[in-house]
């Protein structure tokens, strides 16, 4: 291992043993394998997925079954290399995709790795994430970042891909008229990278004043749906990106989708939605859902680089490692929470 010096033996993680159980654990430092480099996490967001391992210790048929560390909106600079790894990444700041696919399947061959069926992603049971002060990944999923990022940008880079991989999956363009359905973190970053791709409009529902009002700092008119129903708003989108994971919601906006338009599932709520058949049927409809997402990283490290989407007014709070259980909890009792991020070496 070629290495910078300083790098302690052991490291500081914050481990999940169960629904509610977060506590601060010592670990040792990992040891990057062949083609892989170490990284100093320096700072990682916090995800919904995090939170729902957080309170319920599973996320459909992945369970919490022994200690786990969340996380896996990563960043960091690289401190070490493994055996075979290119020595020049030594000291360069990363962003880290968080899945390593096998490489050899019939889902990866194609070039379609977020369908890998062996894939590896971090703070998916039984891999441990990034809640930890380094982290060790394949170099080819540490992503070199410009000196114009911060390092919040990089982590949320993670984010940002979900929204690429929902635009290219709807082929936003540009006359689109779009609707985002949620104004999450995930909903706030889709609106922006649909008006990137060119969308003539983006119309974001909620019912939430904070991310509402965020929704419309990135340019998009929004909309509280619990003000004005949307079906009464008269809006007739040619794609619908649906970001809040309520399968009512979905329904209800997928009967307001113009003919021939695009419907991307990016939330995940429920096993099944209610699905207007009539609707998609008659106006021909495309319907898909999304997993995850491949390929992504340069487009988004080029729409921050160039201010074309700014993930800076994403984060609302942030927290050093030991307050990882206030990070998982805040949205919980502060309304204006939108993206905690944790800083490990804090």
């Amino acid at each position: 291992m070629t290495a910078t010096s300083g790098i302690p033996a052991t490291m500081r993680a914050a481990v999940l043993h169960g629904p509610g159980q977060l506590s601060l654990a010592e670990r040792p430092v990992p040891e990057p394998g062949p083609g892989e480099v170490l990284v100093r996490v320096e700072a990682v967001g916090t995800c919904g997925s995090d939170v729902h391992y957080y309170r319920h210790g599973r996320i459909g048929d992945f369970v919490v079954r022994e200690p786990l560390v969340l996380g896996h909106e990563a960043a960091g600079t690289v401190v070490a290399c493994g055996p075979g790894a290119d020595t020049r990444r030594m000291g360069r700041r990363v962003s880290i995709e968080p899945g390593t696919p096998c490489g050899r399947c019939g889902e990866c061959r194609p070039g379609r790795y977020n369908l890998c069926p062996d894939m590896r992603f971090l703070a998916t049971p039984p891999v441990d994430g990034a809640f930890c002060e380094y982290l060790a990944v394949h170099q080819d999923f540490a992503h070199e970042v410009p000196d114009c990022l911060t390092i919040e940008d990089a982590a949320l880079l993670e984010p940002l891909s979900v929204a690429v991989w929902a635009c290219r999956k709807a082929r936003v363009a540009p006359g689109d008229r779009v609707l985002i359905t949620g104004a999450g973190p995930i909903g706030l970053v889709t609106a922006q990278t649909a008006r990137a791709f060119g969308a003539r409009e983006v119309m974001v529902t909620d019912v939430l004043p904070r991310r509402l009002a965020l929704a419309c700092a990135t340019g998009a008119t929004a909309l509280d749906v619990s003000a004005t129903p949307l079906r009464e708003a008269g809006y007739t989108p040619t794609v619908l990106l649906e970001c809040s994971g309520v399968p009512a919601v979905s329904g209800e906006a997928i009967r307001t989708v113009g003919r021939a338009g695009r419907v991307v599932l990016v939330g995940m709520g429920g096993d099944e939605i209610p699905l207007p058949l009539g609707r998609v049927q008659s106006h021909e409809l495309e319907l898909t859902g999304t997993f995850r997402y491949a390929h992504t990283w340069p487009t988004a490290t080029a729409l921050v680089a160039s201010g074309a989407v700014r993930l800076d007014s994403l984060v609302s709070h942030g927290y050093g490692l030991a307050e990882a259980e206030s990070a998982l909890t805040v949205a919980t009792h502060d309304a204006s929470a939108v993206k905690a991020v944790i800083y490990p070496q804090r």
